[in-house]
């Protein structure tokens, strides 16, 4: 079990960056331009891994502990979920509620690694980051709660992947999901990643002053959290324990590719809402994850 388990986070930890490859040649498809190599994050990482690291005279030991804890706590939560199809690495009862909260351990450090370099502008980029978390994280736990309560158990490797959902709890929660996973890795309509105008901008101006392997270990962190809840979505929805064993890890990874290409969609699809909207958003998401919790 252990062995096929590290499997899993290995499998995670590899392809994690080929996510983000993945929606961005989806989005050049769709408006017919050739677009970036499919394996452009992993040409990044190899370059910012190769560079120098500048740190401001303002900043502290947080701002530079701050990329690795990150890595680090987020590989703890790939530990507790069941991936591909194989047992998670770290099991126990109520280890969803410790996933939550590593979650928001990660958004905490960016968060205090962008307040801790004294800039007002990456300030503003964590006074809306932090806005939308207090809405983004109800949703998101009462998503998880749900799944609990129609499992019946508090074990990620029950939670996810088991038996079938009902199905007006199956629509609630991908619903739900869909929009958390569009704010949390800060995908339009919510934020745009590939944005540089200075007004709209939220994640990439509080890791402006990051440079160099930091920089490279955000954007690792980036697509290890893309990862993380796209494999929660593709969990809660596809229960691989009705799939034959050959099929699991296939179908498993395929589903959460077409993840990857929905989100690619999205953006295709979508403008950028103005920051006004976004609380309805959100809050529209938690009153549906609240309803799943009840109808479950």
């Amino acid at each position: 079990m252990e062995l096929t388990s590290l499997l899993g986070l290995g499998l995670a930890l590899l392809l994690a960056p080929l996510l983000s490859g993945i929606i961005n040649r989806v989005k050049a498809m769709v408006g017919g331009r050739k677009g970036v190599p499919l394996l452009q994050l992993y040409i990044d990482l190899g370059k910012l891994l190769r560079k120098g690291v500048v740190y401001s005279r303002t900043t502290t030991l947080f701002f530079r502990l701050s990329p690795l804890v990150s890595v680090a706590a987020l590989v703890v939560a790939l530990g507790l979920l069941p991936l591909g199809g194989w047992p998670s690495l770290i099991a126990f009862e109520g280890d969803l509620v410790l996933m939550v909260y590593l979650l928001g351990t990660v958004r905490l450090l960016t968060v205090l690694a962008a307040l801790d370099t004294g800039s007002p502008f990456q300030g503003m980029g964590a006074s809306r980051e932090v806005q939308f978390a207090v809405l983004a994280e109800p949703a998101f736990f009462l998503a998880v709660l749900a799944l609990a309560r129609a499992s019946g158990t508090w074990e990620l490797a029950g939670v996810l992947g088991g038996t079938p959902l009902p199905g007006v709890t199956t629509i609630l929660v991908a619903a739900t999901l869909t929009a958390v996973l569009l704010c949390e890795n800060s995908r339009i309509p919510v934020d745009d990643p590939n944005t540089h105008l200075e007004l709209t901008m939220i994640h990439e101006v509080m890791v402006l002053d990051h440079s160099g392997p930091d920089l490279a270990m955000i954007l690792y962190a980036s697509s290890l959290k893309l990862w993380l809840y796209a494999a929660i979505m593709v969990g809660a929805l596809l229960p691989v324990s009705t799939l034959p064993p050959a099929m699991v890890l296939p179908v498993w990874l395929a589903a959460l590719f077409a993840v990857a290409v929905v989100v690619g969609l999205v953006e295709s699809a979508m403008a950028r809402l103005r920051l006004l909207h976004m609380p309805r958003l959100l809050a529209g998401a938690a009153i549906l994850s609240l309803v799943a919790v009840f109808w479950g």
